[in-house]
């Protein structure tokens, strides 16, 4: 009979998540890992396989998280203009908040490893799609509603609310304040 695991699983991925986060992909050794996870080096080899795996592990874990928030900001009632507005403001301040301006993991990935791989590429990419599909049927609705002008292209248009939730992500990790960001958002759902 093996010995029990002396560590939660789940909670080592999402405390690699929050190493990963911080630091990229590269500059996370194996050793930052097992000292944020408090683990051996055996450990972390015999539970996830090595680095790769584990950073593959809280990317998942952290796209998930993504396409729950998107979600929940986007699931409301109410005029479509305001709901995405207001989707788009928490966005900012989630990342204005955060002390040390992460930014969004997926895109710094997808900065660090470019398109040199495969498996990071379709993940940022999967979040894409996603994140269109939702901001899609939201436009649509606002179309029907008559908030939105019916013969745009919906799909154009979600396009664009995605790349604004990259583009304020991103400037957020710049340092951009909350004046600009805010202006930018409030300029986006205007052109709608």
């Amino acid at each position: 009979m093996g010995r029990p695991k002396q560590f939660d699983p789940d909670a080592a991925v999402e405390q690699a998540m929050q190493v990963f986060w911080r630091h990229g992909y590269g500059a996370t050794t194996p050793q930052c890992l097992v000292d944020a996870l408090g683990i051996g080096k055996g450990s972390l080899y015999n539970a996830f396989g090595g680095k790769r795996q584990l950073f593959d592990l809280a990317l998942r874990r952290y796209l998930d998280l993504q396409d729950a928030t998107v979600a929940e900001l986007l699931d409301d009632s109410g005029p479509v203009k305001e709901r995405l507005r207001a989707a788009l403001y928490a966005v900012a301040q989630a990342d204005l908040a955060d002390p040390d301006r992460r930014g969004c993991l997926a895109l710094n990935a997808a900065m660090e490893f470019g398109r040199t791989d495969e498996a990071v590429t379709s993940q940022v990419q999967g979040m894409f799609d996603r994140f269109e599909v939702a901001f899609r049927a939201l436009v649509e609705e606002g179309q029907r509603a008559g908030e939105i002008d019916s013969g745009r292209d919906a799909r154009a248009l979600a396009g664009v609310l995605v790349n604004t939730v990259n583009g304020v992500k991103l400037m957020a990790r710049a340092g951009s304040g909350p004046e600009r960001l805010l202006r930018i958002i409030d300029a986006t759902v205007d052109l709608l």
